[in-house]
């Protein structure tokens, strides 16, 4: 399993080893308490990313986008590898598109509350996935609350990814935003193959790339809001867990919550994972250490808002780990679960028999699909129960 988890991790050739940046210009509007000037070393930059934990609901703290729009097209692949069967299915995408052969697909558009300096990812892409009128209806006569969910895939996932999971949930009335991360698919800059720049060696543009992230659901909330919705979840695997665990820590509406690789710390990951050597080779180069990483990244670490996390009682929530990842290593993601279990999480845990890569592959990603489609059925009909002995409950005090 090693082996074929090391060659999954090794067959791309496009990763780019880029300098050490602190980065602080990308964190400019965030000025905490004690800021006199721009982190330019180690120790200030660090001091800088404990502080934003400090002050997280300044930092992922957003005013509601005010353009929000649907919008159709034909969906692209926007893949992140040069390998030959990749690009040729890209070219057939895009050949289907020209002349027409492709139906379009409704994706959900709004200006990012936080901007980058890339214009094209601050327009945020979601694709929207409704239940069918059918199951809508069918909610709506036996009383039940709308629900949705945002979904978030991998790091460096082309435009296709999750995008089944999206289907299934369907099945279960459940509405679902495939949302695109920051510097993913039609939002990734010109001059990227890869989607660098939401994990770089750029501390501070990689921090502000979770704040964006994190701003960009919470944004999707609000629209789900006025489409109607009552109840939300939502997943995130890999980076998007990382994306997802932060963003349920600063809004109490995600009440269901499906973790798909998890991890405590963002800098251990970096650090130990395959998937990162390029940026630990950047880190290493500049006379970092493990633990000085880990102090950087504080600020988008799920373990600086366990407790936060936690204050969320009726929230439920699933974590998915792999024995053989050398991506998200073992040992830190049971760190989550015994997080989990010293503060109280209500969870469920599933343990996947292969590696980080593997997991998209036959038969892991069978077994992974039906850990988190079982859950989210069953944590959103529960939710809906919930919520109608609380309505009657309210009635009968009336």
């Amino acid at each position: 399993m090693f082996a074929w988890e090391t060659a999954l991790t090794t067959r791309d050739t496009n990763r780019i080893v880029r300098p050490l940046e602190w980065g602080a210009d990308w964190l400019s509007d965030f000025r905490g308490s004690n800021r006199q000037s721009e982190p330019n070393n180690l120790a200030e930059m660090a001091a800088l990313s404990e502080e934003i934990a400090a002050h997280s609901d300044e930092f992922f703290g957003y005013v509601t986008p005010g353009d929000f729009r649907m919008e159709e097209r034909y969906p692209q692949l926007y893949p992140t590898n040069v390998r030959p069967e990749t690009l040729a299915q890209d070219a057939e995408w895009k050949r289907k598109a020209a002349a027409g052969e492709l139906e379009t697909a409704p994706f959900l558009r709004f200006t990012s509350p936080v901007p980058s300096q890339y214009p094209e990812n601050d327009l945020v892409n979601a694709r929207w996935f409704p239940a069918s009128a059918e199951q809508e209806e069918k909610f709506r006569r036996a009383g039940k609350p709308r629900q949705a969910m945002v979904v978030m895939p991998q790091w460096n996932a082309d435009a296709f990814s999750h995008n089944a999971l999206c289907k299934i949930f369907n099945r279960f009335g459940i509405s679902c935003l495939r949302l695109s991360k920051p510097y993913h698919d039609t939002r990734r800059p010109a001059e990227l193959e890869r989607s660098d720049y939401a994990v770089s060696s750029n501390i501070g543009r990689t921090i502000a790339a979770c704040r964006q992230a994190v701003v960009d659901i919470r944004s999707c909330l609000d629209w789900l809001e006025t489409q109607g919705y009552e109840q939300f979840g939502v997943l995130g695997t890999s980076l998007g867990s990382c994306y997802a665990f932060i963003a349920a820590a600063h809004d109490p509406r995600l009440q269901v919550c499906a973790f798909n690789h998890a991890s405590t710390s963002f800098g251990d990951v970096v650090w130990t994972g395959q998937s990162t050597r390029h940026v630990r080779e950047a880190f290493e180069q500049a006379g970092l250490n493990q633990d000085e990483v880990r102090q950087l990244f504080r600020a988008i670490s799920p373990i600086a808002y366990m407790g936060r996390f936690a204050e969320a009682r009726t929230r439920r929530s699933l974590v998915v780990h792999a024995k053989y990842d050398l991506t998200f290593i073992e040992e830190f993601s049971l760190d989550v679960l015994k997080s989990f279990d010293a503060y109280g999480v209500d969870y469920v845990s599933k343990v996947l028999p292969c590696g980080h890569y593997t997991t998209g592959e036959t038969p892991y990603k069978y077994i992974d699909a039906w850990y988190l489609s079982s859950f989210i059925h069953g944590a959103f009909k529960d939710l809906a129960r919930r919520e109608g002995l609380t309505r009657m409950t309210r009635m009968e005090r009336i």
